[in-house]
């Protein structure tokens, strides 16, 4: 069902997900700290998000026949300088993965490989709005690095959660 070659690439990207998920558990542990606990949820809940997606892969790699070798990963950031610096390496994080779905993407659509072109099109809105959150968190935490408070007060009135989305894939296990 998935090409030789985008199996090979999504296989690479369960890692990537793996280790997006421990960056996040490291910044929520980071902002807990700091007794923060509206950010240290919201990437408590990012965390569990990246899981999911890699645990959604893992599934499509299982439905697809294809052998499932699960990546180890680096160790993921523990140490910051300021409240700015994990937003902005989450920021980053994310950046980075929409151009690893874009070529996971690309690759499907070179190797006529459509069930997994279509299996990628619900992590390209996923990462549309992933972007977006990060990119507005970032805008906040800068403004009010000095006031915790404030940022604290932005996360508890603007992240209200996401609700459980009948269109993504099915995680493997749940």
């Amino acid at each position: 069902m998935a090409s030789e070659k985008f199996a090979a690439l999504l296989s690479e990207q369960v890692g990537h997900e793996f280790a997006a998920h421990q960056q996040y558990v490291a910044i929520a542990c980071y902002y807990d700290a700091l007794t923060m606990p509206r950010m240290a949820a919201l990437f408590f809940q990012q965390a569990l998000e990246e899981r999911d997606h890699a645990m959604m892969m893992v599934q499509y790699l299982l439905d697809a026949d294809v052998p499932v070798r699960i990546p180890g990963v680096a160790d993921p950031v523990n140490d910051f300088a300021d409240v700015v610096a994990p937003v902005t390496l989450a920021l980053a994080q994310e950046k980075r993965v929409t151009d690893q779905i874009n070529e996971l993407t690309r690759v499907a659509r070179d190797e006529s490989d459509f069930a997994s072109d279509q299996f990628m099109q619900w992590f390209i809105k996923e990462q549309v709005e992933e972007v977006s959150k990060m990119s507005d968190l970032l805008a906040v935490v800068t403004r009010s690095s000095e006031d915790l408070e404030a940022i604290e007060h932005w996360v508890a009135r603007e992240e209200k959660g996401e609700a459980a989305d009948p269109t993504a894939p099915p995680v493997a296990g749940a």
